[in-house]
């Protein structure tokens, strides 16, 4: 990895695996622009249009010569909230890309992140899943509302499909950017952690997420891996999508490569 500094955007930069990460990418001197609802850069709802648009014009003030990277992290993950993960995980994410990929075409050696999920082997909605990549939010938000609880995986599985078809394409790899994603599993943040310190339910979510670890990872762990993604020197690496998940690919889908 090179030692030159760079200017990168990561949204949902006040909390989780998106703080960890701004953390860990300003303590080697990094600009880092963060943007979240409160306590960054740029204050922005990227679950609406408005939201969306104000990001992606407060960061060509920001960086009027262009990004290095971009880290689209930010996501919902309550599962009471259905139409604010469909808005910020897939609509939110695509925006945010999208919308900044004219920046990181002026950027050196470009890269772009996104989060995926684990919870993308889980069922998901197929039809839900074709409303996100037809880009027809309005539908996508009211199937989701009718159907919550598959809300969040389909929200992952539609964003990783999206990253798998778009990478290869002119306006990304074609100028030079290179898009990939790193897959989570369980991880403790602030919105698992009181789950994760209750004996019952970590064995619970220890249940529902095979894994060939005992420990539950840390978003320093996660940071470390979007760190590299985010500034490594290569050229060859695209459209990957990189689980960081105590071996709970490997268990579930087992020989599947």
């Amino acid at each position: 990895m090179s030692s030159a500094k760079r200017t990168i955007l990561v949204t949902g930069a006040a909390s989780g695996i998106c703080k960890a990460t701004a953390e860990r990418l300003r303590g080697q001197g990094h600009r880092v622009i963060g943007a979240d609802l409160n306590g960054a850069d740029i204050e922005a709802d990227l679950g609406t249009a408005a939201g969306r648009s104000h990001m992606i014009e407060r960061a060509r003030e920001l960086a009027p010569h262009g990004l290095d990277a971009v880290l689209a992290g930010a996501g919902i993950g309550n599962p009471a909230m259905p139409r604010e993960i469909v808005t910020v995980n897939y609509f939110g994410a695509l925006a945010t890309l999208e919308g900044l990929q004219p920046l990181l075409a002026r950027g050196h050696k470009p890269r772009a992140v996104l989060i995926a999920s684990t919870a993308a082997f889980l069922p998901v909605d197929d039809e839900l899943v074709e409303l996100c990549l037809a880009g027809d939010e309005a539908a996508a938000v009211a199937r989701a509302v009718a159907n919550p609880e598959r809300a969040y995986p389909t929200s992952k599985h539609a964003i990783a499909r999206w990253l798998r078809t778009a990478c290869i394409q002119p306006q990304w790899a074609g100028a030079g950017i290179l898009l990939n994603a790193v897959g989570p599993g369980v991880i403790e943040t602030p919105m698992t952690g009181d789950m994760l310190r209750d004996p019952h339910w970590a064995e619970t979510i220890r249940q529902m997420n095979p894994r060939a670890v005992r420990e539950f990872g840390k978003a320093e762990e996660v940071a470390e891996l979007l760190d590299f993604l985010l500034n490594f020197e290569g050229s060859q690496l695209l459209g990957q999508i990189i689980y960081i998940d105590g071996g709970n690919d490997a268990v579930v889908r087992g020989e599947l490569v």
